[in-house]
């Protein structure tokens, strides 16, 4: 490809420094056009090439770039490229740290990664490695599979390291011998009861996990967006290959070729059961007069462009939703309880659930092998569910029915998660409606600053109205920077008190077994590293002597060095700024929470003085003091607005927040939905420890 040289001329300025043969060559661009001709600039040890580009604002509109994306991309290229280690620091967020990215395990361990929160039938992955010359030269190939117990498949494909989101030669190459091998070993083993209907590809890819990625040396794409590959040669050389290695494999592990049956066998059941399942539903709606379902309260528009359908929680929600919506394009479809968690079920059993089959009828698309997104009678489906535990669960249920059966819908921008107000305030006979715990913060500081004064000590005037807002901004970042800094693992206190001499903060906080230590600046990291890598090398040699000679040919004897565990705890421009932002107002991090004498006075309407001694103490009286006179609602759950209420805040188009649900990262989004909704409890809990500490406001 074009590579480099079409960043190049995108970028308003690029640079490359390569390291070579000790010396450091430097080179500039703008626009595509060399600005300083290449040349030395100095000696170095290193060996390598480092680019540094800014994107031209006058060919991009957005010159941001995204975090989320350029994570998933490197973790990616670090599964498909294996040995290769990457790390990624974005300067810009303190929050986000360094992540290192190096899987040693290539496919395998990427396959190990997607089955996370699934039980897997065996205990190792297939991997199968070919290459194959054709006329354009010698491609490679490799694959990864592993069954588990779920009844889904996740397959994943790429060409020279770009994912072919919708297959191509390659794939239907790998499916076809897959397939044909699994019916071949049932018959020539005699497996099979019935040869009437035989095993489809559907039913051996049931629960199966897979990575395929390909290195074609002139690969051809179908549109410039290169998502399916159309090399004929290329999928017929791994037709021939994988059909020869798989039926190799299957010979020589018979204990695993049998589970693999067996998983589809009971597959190609549950697909005709299904099957008479669908055939029944359609039967009984083509009888039923009043096809759509009893609880379905729709709309009179028929145009399903404009026509949106809210499905809610409960019939006390599904009561205030019918009276308060727009009965020209608006639909309400009440759900009792928590629907069927479809990760745990197949489709046969999806179906017989009452739910989920009012669901399916009120959206008229049908599901499984006879979904058709153009029957679709809605163009908006919205979730709105209450703001509480159960809430949150019929939520993800529904989601998960959604990602898992009709992933269209999503895909293509069909579904919403309504944004109902947490909170409902009065002051002196005033409403507001209040959507998150941080605009409520802002509303309360705001009540709280409005009725008293602040002065410093020793001084006789107040503080300007503006310079207390600016301080109380100042202090909520810092108490952003204390959280972030605690949820890291260090408590604040220590924070403080680990200041060195020099008067700098600790910058790392290093794991080493089950102590932490810190560390100031980065040579301080990396000497930390050198010291664990000699002592990871120390011990493997230990290790390895004390294993007799004749036994460790059956192990590996390479070494693989663990990389060493820290996190970034703060990034230097943001403590620089808020401790810029608090000396402009004549203090200093370390009064957030200790007390060196009075900061300041609180001054009431009535003249009442209140020392201060912190500024936490000030931030909590701001806000207890925006409280007084409040009344403050809470609201749990959408049965306890009214018809009118609900409108108004959650229902009218022109007012109302939605939030589309959208799949920008395919395999981050089944490996979330296998551990959150799956079978395997250990994932789960690891996640839930992992991020306990940044809940907030838990419902118990």
């Amino acid at each position: 490809g074009v590579g480099v040289s079409c960043v190049n001329a995108v970028s308003s300025r690029l640079e490359v420094e390569v390291y070579q043969n000790g010396k450091v060559h430097k080179i500039f661009f703008g626009r595509g056009k060399v600005l300083e001709s290449l040349k030395v600039v100095g000696n170095t040890s290193k060996r390598g090439t480092k680019v540094t580009f800014w994107p031209d604002d006058t060919i991009f509109s957005v010159t941001n770039f995204d975090y989320d994306t350029i994570f998933r991309r490197l973790r990616e290229l670090a599964f498909l490229n294996k040995g290769i280690e990457i790390q990624f620091i974005d300067k810009r967020d303190p929050e986000k740290g360094e992540t290192n990215f190096s899987y040693t395990g290539g496919i395998v361990s990427f396959v190990q990664y997607l089955n996370e929160g699934k039980t897997p039938l065996f205990a190792e992955p297939i991997y199968i490695k070919g290459s194959k010359e054709l006329e354009s030269g010698w491609m490679e190939f490799e694959i990864a599979m592993q069954w588990n117990e779920t009844y889904t498949e996740s397959v994943f494909s790429y060409v020279n390291n770009i994912a072919t989101r919708l297959g191509g030669t390659h794939l239907t190459g790998f499916s076809t011998a897959l397939t044909r091998v699994l019916n071949t070993y049932i018959k020539s083993n005699g497996i099979a009861k019935s040869e009437k209907a035989g095993i489809t590809g559907e039913d051996v890819r049931e629960g199966m996990t897979a990575v395929l990625s390909t290195k074609v040396p002139n690969p051809q794409f179908e549109g410039q967006t290169k998502q399916k590959l159309s090399n004929s040669d290329v999928g017929s050389a791994i037709q021939t290959v994988v059909g020869e290695e798989l039926t190799t494999f299957l010979g020589e592990n018979p204990s695993i070729a049998k589970i693999i049956v067996e998983k589809a066998t009971i597959a190609a059941q549950a697909r005709e059961a299904a099957k008479r399942a669908r055939e029944l539903t359609q039967r009984k709606s083509a009888l039923d007069s009043a096809r759509l379902p009893g609880k379905l309260t729709d709309c009179s528009e028929s145009d399903p462009k404009k026509c949106e359908i809210y499905i809610v929680e409960g019939d006390s929600a599904g009561g205030s939703a019918k009276g308060g919506r727009d009965r020209r394009f608006q639909a309400i479809l009440p759900i009792r309880g928590k629907i069927l968690n479809v990760e745990k079920a197949r489709l046969a059993k999806i179906l017989q659930n009452t739910e989920v089959g009012s669901m399916i009828s009120a959206l008229g698309t049908g599901v499984g092998e006879g979904f058709k997104i153009e029957k679709l009678r809605y163009h908006k489906i919205i979730i709105m569910t209450d703001a509480d535990v159960d809430g949150s669960h019929i939520r993800t249920l529904l989601l998960t029915f959604f990602y898992r059966h009709m992933p269209m819908l999503i895909e293509s921008g069909y579904v919403y998660i309504a944004q109902p107000p947490l909170y409902r305030v009065a002051r002196k006979k005033v409403f507001q409606y209040i959507r998150s715990e941080k605009e409520m913060d802002d509303y309360l500081f705001q009540l709280g600053m409005s009725d008293v004064d602040l002065r410093r000590p020793s001084h006789h005037e107040p503080i300007a109205k503006t310079e207390i807002k600016e301080l109380v901004q100042s202090i909520m970042d810092l108490e952003a920077f204390i959280n972030s800094v605690e949820r890291k693992g260090l408590p604040f206190k220590e924070f403080l008190s680990n200041r060195n001499p020099e008067g700098l903060y600790p910058k790392y906080l290093v794991t080493v077994g089950d102590s932490s230590k810190v560390a100031y600046i980065r040579e301080e990291l990396e000497e930390m590293k050198i010291q664990d890598l000699e002592m990871q090398k120390t011990q493997f040699e230990t290790t390895m002597a004390s294993i007799p000679e004749d036994e460790r040919v059956k192990m590996t004897q390479s070494f693989f060095a663990k990389p060493l565990h820290y996190v970034e705890i703060f990034d230097d421009k943001r403590l620089d700024a808020i401790m810029e932002h608090l000396s402009k107002h004549e203090f200093s991090i370390k009064q957030y929470s200790i007390a060196e004498g009075k900061v300041l006075d609180v001054i009431d309407e009535s003249g009442k003085e209140t020392p201060l001694y912190t500024l936490k103490e000030l931030v909590d009286f701001l806000r207890e003091n925006g409280r007084k006179g409040v009344e403050l609602q809470r609201y749990k759950g959408l049965g306890e607005m009214n018809a009118d209420q609900l409108w108004e805040t959650t229902m009218d188009p022109k007012i109302r927040t939605l939030v589309k649900v959208t799949m920008e990262d395919a395999i981050s989004a089944d490996h979330m939905f296998s551990m959150l909704m799956g079978e395997e409890v250990a994932p789960r809990r690891a996640f839930i420890q992992t991020h306990a500490l940044s809940v907030k406001n838990l419902d118990v």
